[in-house]
């Protein structure tokens, strides 16, 4: 089934719990719900996941974690999501959602430069924050849906496929057994 797919990748809860990375969770991480593997709570980890990587602001996983207590998602499945947006995705990411957010809003493209200063914060950023927001937050939900939609479908595929092969193999053990008995006779 699917469950097994993602068991596969899915690390080890008491290390997960163990490792230190994570320890700003807390007693948050007892909850078994967060560990869950079945199609509601993987597909709202992708939901979450894909939606919360392309918010442009910090402390994703921190969003992340508050999202999948709420929703009893899977947690180590959103962060791993999340992390679509690390130090090499950044800059293309958020240009990309940049230039969506100014093509919804009907807005000039500003031409600026990244640099990692106060001023340039408070005066750049002033400048492109609203097209950023609105199409970070567009493409974050969309891919979300998506995420969510595609892990739906898939689930329901495994499941399907695999009645069937149960299907199949019983009608092949009857026919069989049918035909042993005929012999016999």
């Amino acid at each position: 089934m699917a469950r097994k797919l993602f068991k596969r990748w899915m690390p080890d809860p008491t290390k997960f719990k163990q490792n230190k990375a994570f320890s700003f969770l807390g007693d948050l991480l007892h909850d078994p719900n967060l560990f869950h593997l079945n199609r509601h709570s993987v597909s709202v980890a992708f939901f979450f996941g894909l939606a919360i990587a392309f918010l442009p602001v910090p402390g994703q996983m921190a969003i992340g974690a508050a999202c999948c207590w709420f929703a009893r998602c899977n947690l180590p499945i959103t962060f791993a999501l999340i992390w679509i947006s690390n130090p090499l995705t950044l800059g293309p990411i958020f240009f990309s959602t940049y230039k969506l957010g100014t093509w919804i809003l009907n807005s000039p493209v500003n031409k600026f430069h990244i640099e990692l200063s106060w001023q340039w914060l408070t005066t750049e950023l002033a400048n492109i924050w609203a097209p950023l927001l609105v199409g970070s937050l567009l493409t974050g939900v969309v891919s979300g849906i998506l995420g969510y939609l595609l892990i739906q479908a898939f689930w329901r595929w495994q499941v399907v496929r695999h009645w069937n092969l149960r299907r199949k193999r019983r009608a092949e053990a009857q026919g069989a057994r049918g035909k042993s008995e005929n012999c016999a006779k």
